[in-house]
Parts: structure tokens; C-alpha cells; sequence
């Protein structure tokens, strides 16, 4: 954090110089801060006296205030030419060069002014504000200290020092040291009592570091000043934002939002109109966000701020190619925006555009170091592109007498952002307690994915099962081809051919019915929570059957975290050739039933978190022209992320739903499932 140096010239030894009296009001507009009238005072003062070594002094100060360092350094130096040992002299000049922003040089400068005189107060605070700037915060607490033993309660070398916690403490939260970056701001409220930035600054961190909690109570604090309360709210609003709670969110942004005409301060009614649109968003009311953006693009067409907002709107519409424009306008205005460079990157990566997407994280860490939203980004990529092991096991049976145990295993080898490649081994053991048939099969692939287009990626596996059953041993090719595609926005199609072996019960098995399965999977999502999703299967059989398979499910997105949502299923299947005596082929099958489904995501659960699934749902199902028939479903599983690289989860589900296999049973299938990312990153980062 850059401060402003408020070391003041000390004008008492004017006194001792003969024009002094005839300059009172020169020295007024500077102790007052009128620059300008300071300037063109002291300018005609030295028309009539230009070798007045006062007046040039006191005209350097005006025009380096007035913002002119460089120039002012010239005039101090300057001066120094002629009064090389002038002590007040050599104090401005080296103020100049902060002015001027030369560091560095004002350093070392400062550094021998001290060696000079170990007690002036204004070498002292001049050298402490020099050590701010450089970011060097423990020395410059040490010496703003050592000028406030000469100057106790000196006004401005309290200012002084409160920045330079602010940027101590700003220094260690950005290198997420955040304890000590807590205890430094404590430290600053403890000398200056509820003062406002230092209680933002605080507030900031714990939303940064997610204390939450902690982040209200400062906020709740910041509004007990009347004067405050429009900061308080729109702080609150993004604290309720972040607890998943919207609609609270929006209930303080709009109390903030009503106080705008009270407000003069220009920031603070940005701050206000972005934070009510950007809750507006966050509860979906797309449309009144859209009235408001379009009112500030009519009076600001060009400005940052409002583009992003509209850039905002637009992804959560997942309208991302406007939002791309938008943020490639931004940075057009400005190369280091923050909302620029993070936003095209999360654009970016959802047109799937991952290489730039990563381009354009780093160029926000090239303006922003260790800024944490930009690091978690490359995190997430990085996770999403890290080549992985998954293991389940798993052990069901039904009220047929059949029981499987089972073991699968995937490995995924990402060697770029558009290609990996996929093996995988799955060994399945079944048996009948009554008929005492038993058999094993055995599945091994290989194959790859490739993304062609960034909205379309092909997949392609290939591999053999060996099956060993009572009377038959055989060996079949196993292959899934398919397109996942993304033809607009909001919509998902997967087509694609499969090919595998029934091995539900041993006694499939052992038929050796090879399944040649044509399919398609279609997903719309809305802008107002429902969703429809479709699956249509065609099977064509070696034992001279064929199935149709019609999937279909209309949903409603109840809550986003965690996700909430509930909907009705349909299932519609019929087969060519009725064979009930060797597995369910009915004539005609339908489905109904009603379904809610609660979700925490594994893939944004941190380390040393539980995630969890759990799908129930209850209908009726009609075979052939037969009495409807009651149905249940229970799904559900539980898991723990060890670290960003492992995480466990148990997983179940029982259904009296009838399947490709059996009518009027109950199934069960419990198991365990381990996934273990085989490297920090990708490999193609190292």
C-alpha cells in the first residue's frame, strides 16, 4: 500500500529571515493545503527576491504538492547546490523523492539524514514512510516509533503508522498468513478505536480467509456509525452471499440500495448500484439486473465496472461468448483489471478454451501475486486435468438368490487439455444359492478421449471380457464410441455405440448375449431452475431380440448449495420377443415416479470434508396390461476428501424397480469406492 507522506516543513526557522513577516500568507495556503494559490504566491515572491533561499524552499514544497514531483526534486536539488549543508534543505529534498516515488534512492538518502541527526522527528517519519512504501512494514513500525518518542501523539505520524499496519497486515494476508495478518489489524484497532478502514481491511480478511462469522460481527460493528451503515450493508449483503443465503443478500443490498440518494460520496454509490445488480443476480432476477445494467451502459458505455456487472449477468445466463466480448472490452481499458483477466479465464474455461483460460489466470497473478481466487482457479484446473486412479468394489444381491461381487478400476492419463487416455479393468464373480450356476467375467479396455472442438469431444474405448460360466467359457469384444457435444448454450447431447456382455446373474452370463447398444443422452437446462433431461436406447442382441428404451425427467433446481432438486421420472422399454423364462423382456413396460435429490459435490469439497448423495424416490411401474405396481428407490453415499488428492466414499442403493433382468424383485448394492490423483498437477505442467 502506497502512503502518502505527511512529513510538513517546519517553518519555525523562517522566522529568523528577514522577508519572513512579508510571507505569512504564502505560508498559510501551504499549511492549509491551497497548493496552487502556495505556487503562484511564492513564484512572485521570488520575481522580487530570486535569491530568497525561504521563498524557493517554501515554492518547491507548492509545486512537488501540487503534484509536479519531479519538478520539485530539480528545485530542491537545486538548492542544495548552493546550501550543501542546510539540514531543513536536505529534509525536502528527500520528501521530493517520495514525492517522485524514488524509493530507493530516498532510502539511502534518509538513512544518512539519520546517521546526521538521530533525532529529527521528520527524518525519522520520512524514513519510515520511504521503508512503507518499499514494503519493508517491521522497520518502518520501528522508526514511525522512534519519531512519535520525539513527537508524542504527533497527528501525522499516527497516520503514519496506522497505514503502515494496514499494509503489514495487507502484506501477510496476501501471503495468506492470515493470523498474523489478524493480529496486526487488532493492533491497529487497539490505537485507533473502531476506525473504519482498519475495521473494512479486517472484515476483508475474514472473507477472504471464509471466517464468515467473523466477517458479520465487524460489519454489524461498522454499522452502529450512521455514517457507516451503507458500507455495513453492502458488506453485509456479500457475507450472506457467501453463506449460500441469496435471498438475505438481497434483503440488506436493497436497504443499502435505498440510502443512495442520501449518499454523496461517488465510490460508495458504485460500490452500492454494483453490490443490489450483483444480488439481483445471485436470486436470478435476471431481468430487473438487466434493466439496471442497461441504464448505466446508456450513461457510462465504456466503464469497467459496469461491464463487468453486465459481463457477470451474462454467465450466469451462460450467454459466455457476450460475457467474453465484455471482458475483452475491460481489458482493452485496462490490461491488469482484476475482473478482466479472472473473469475471461472462468469464461473461457466454460466455452472450453482451457489453455487460454489458463493464460489468462496467470496474467492475473502477474498483476496480482498470490491472489487467492486466481490461485484456487488454476487449482481447480489443474485437479480437473491431473492424471487419477479410481477403485470401487462392491457386493449386491436380490430376492432371485443371485449375488455379485464385483471389482472395477479407471485410470484416466491426461497428457494435454484435449487428450487422455482411458484403461480400465473390471472382474465381476456372480452366483445363484438355488440353481448353484456360478460365473466370472473379467473386462479390460483401453482408449482415449479428444476434444476435436471446444464444444465437442470424442471417446473411444476398445477391450475384451473373458467369460467363465457352468457350461460355457467364451472371449467377445467390448467398445464405447461416442460424441459428447454442446450445440448451445444450456444444452448437452451425447450419442454413441456400445457394445457389452449381459453379466447381471450367472446364468446370463453363461448365454453369452452380446448387447449392441445405440444411444442418446439429451440435457436442457433453463434460466429459472428446471431441467429436462432424455436417454433413448436401441439394442440390437445376438439371440435374435431388440430392445427400445426410452428414459425421460423433468426436474426443478430447488437450492444450488447444496444441490437441491426434485423432479418425475418416466421410463418407457419394449422388446421384439417376449423370453420371461430366461430374462424381462416384456411387450411393454412403463414407469412413473416422483424423486428428490440432495448433492454435495465431491469435486468442490475441500480437504478434510464430508460430501454425500442421497436420491430417494417412490412411483408405480405397468408391465404389460398387468395391475400397477408400487416401486421405491434409495440411493445414497458418503464420503470423505483426505487431502486434494485422495478422497473414500461409501455408496448403496436398493430398488424393487423391475429391470432388463427380472420383474417383482428387490435389489441391493452396497459398496466402496477410493479415487487417488496420481500427481500434484498435471503432467504436461511439470
Amino acid at each position: 500500500m502506497n502512503l502518502k507522506s505527511y512529513v510538513v516543513v517546519t517553518l519555525l526557522f523562517i522566522s529568523t529571515l528577514g522577508v519572513s513577516q512579508n510571507m505569512q500568507e504564502g505560508f498559510t495556503y501551504l499549511e492549509t493545503g491551497k497548493y496552487e494559490a502556495a505556487k503562484t504566491y511564492f513564484k512572485t515572491v521570488l520575481k522580487t527576491y530570486p535569491d530568497n533561499k525561504t521563498a524557493k524552499l517554501c515554492y518547491g514544497r507548492a509545486v512537488g504538492l501540487n503534484g509536479n514531483s519531479k519538478e520539485a526534486v530539480s528545485i530542491f536539488t537545486d538548492l542544495l547546490k548552493t546550501y550543501p549543508k542546510d539540514f531543513e534543505i536536505k529534509l525536502n529534498y528527500a520528501e521530493s523523492l517520495l514525492w517522485n516515488k524514488n524509493y530507493h534512492t530516498a532510502k539511502g538518502y534518509y538513512e544518512e539524514l539519520i546517521k546526521e541527526n538521530d533525532q529529527s522527528f521528520p527524518a525519522l517519519l520520512g524514513y519510515a514512510n520511504t521503508l512503507s512504501n518499499l514494503k519493508i512494514y517491521d522497520a518502518a513500525l520501528v522508526y514511525v516509533n522512534k519519531a512519535l518518542k520525539i513527537s508524542p501523539g504527533n497527528q501525522n505520524a499516527l497516520t503514519s503508522k496506522k497505514y503502515i499496519y494496514l499494509g503489514y497486515a495487507y502484506q501477510n494476508q496476501q501471503q495468506q498468513n492470515y493470523v498474523e495478518a489478524e493480529r496486526l489489524l487488532k493492533e491497529n484497532l487497539s490505537l485507533f478505536e473502531n476506525d473504519k478502514e482498519t475495521l473494512i481491511n479486517l472484515a476483508n480478511l475474514y472473507l477472504i480467509s471464509e471466517a464468515f462469522d467473523k466477517a458479520e460481527t465487524i460489519y454489524n460493528t461498522i454499522s452502529k456509525s450512521k455514517a457507516n451503515k451503507t458500507i455495513a450493508l453492502n458488506g453485509l449483503s456479500l457475507v450472506k452471499h457467501l453463506k449460500n443465503k441469496d435471498k438475505d443478500a438481497l434483503n440488506f443490498s436493497t436497504k443499502a440500495y435505498n440510502t443512495i440518494p442520501n449518499l454523496n460520496d461517488v465510490k460508495l454509490i458504485q460500490q452500492t448500484q454494483e453490490r443490489y445488480i450483483q444480488a439481483l443476480i445471485w436470486n436470478k432476477k435476471y431481468k430487473d439486473a438487466q434493466v439496471l445494467i442497461d441504464e448505466l451502459i446508456e450513461t457510462k458505455p465504456n466503464t469497467n465496472w459496469v461491464l463487468a456487472l453486465r459481463a457477470t449477468l451474462n454467465i450466469y445466463k451462460s450467454d459466455f461468448k457476450k460475457s467474453l466480448t465484455d471482458y475483452n472490452r475491460i481489458l482493452e481499458n485496462d490490461s491488469s483489471s482484476f475482473d478482466g483477466n479472472l473473469g475471461k479465464a472462468n469464461v473461457l474455461k466454460a466455452l472450453g478454451f482451457y489453455d487460454k483460460a489458463y493464460q489468462s489466470a496467470n496474467s492475473t497473478l502477474s498483476f496480482y501475486e498470490n491472489q487467492k481466487d486466481a490461485i484456487n482457479f488454476i487449482k481447480d484446473l489443474n485437479t480437473r486435468f491431473t492424471p487419477f486412479l479410481e477403485t470401487k468394489g462392491s457386493y449386491s444381491f436380490d430376492n432371485g438368490d443371485n449375488e455379485a461381487y464385483a471389482f472395477q478400476t479407471n485410470v484416466e492419463f491426461l497428457t494435454s487439455t484435449k487428450f487422455k487416455w482411458l484403461a480400465n479393468y473390471g472382474y465381476r464373480t456372480t452366483s445363484n444359492s438355488v440353481t448353484n450356476n456360478k460365473a466370472t467375467s473379467n473386462d479390460f479396455s483401453l482408449g482415449l478421449t479428444y476434444q476435436l472442438l471446444p464444444n465437442i469431444t470424442f471417446k473411444g474405448t476398445a477391450g475384451i471380457t473373458t467369460a467363465k460360466a457352468n457350461t460355457n467359457d467364451y472371449t467377445q469384444l467390448l467398445t464405447d464410441v461416442s460424441f459428447n457435444v454442446k450445440p448451445f448454450k444450456l444444452q448437452v447431447l451425447d450419442i454413441g455405440y456400445k457394445r457389452e456382455i449381459q453379466n447381471f446373474n450367472a446364468d446370463l452370463l453363461d448365454r453369452e448375449i452380446v448387447m449392441n447398444n445405440f444411444y442418446a443422452n439429451y440435457n436442457l437446462s433453463t434460466n429459472f431452475n428446471l431441467g429436462w433431461f432424455m436417454q433413448y436406447y436401441y439394442t440390437s442382441q445376438n439371440d435374435d431380440n431388440t430392445r427400445n428404451l426410452l428414459f425421460t425427467s423433468l426436474y426443478y433446481n430447488i437450492l444450488s448449495k447444496p444441490s437441491l432438486k426434485a423432479g418425475l421420472n418416466y421410463q418407457y422399454i419394449t422388446f421384439k420377443n417376449q423370453v420371461p423364462t430366461i430374462y424381462f423382456s416384456p411387450e411393454k413396460f412403463n414407469a412413473t415416479e416422483v424423486f428428490i435429490n440432495l448433492i454435495k459435490d465431491e469435486a468442490i469439497t475441500k480437504p478434510k470434508e464430508w460430501f454425500y448423495e442421497l436420491t430417494a424416490a417412490t412411483g408405480y411401474q405397468f408391465i404389460e396390461n398387468n395391475t400397477k405396481q408400487s416401486t421405491y428407490r434409495i440411493q445414497g453415499k458418503l464420503g470423505y476428501r483426505f487431502c486434494e488428492r485422495a478422497l473414500l466414499n461409501i455408496y448403496g442403493t436398493r430398488s424393487n424397480i423391475a429391470s432388463a433382468t427380472a420383474a417383482g424383485f428387490t435389489f441391493t448394492e452396497i459398496g466402496l469406492r477410493f479415487k487417488w490423483y496420481l500427481f500434484e498437477k498435471p503432467v504436461f505442467k511439470n
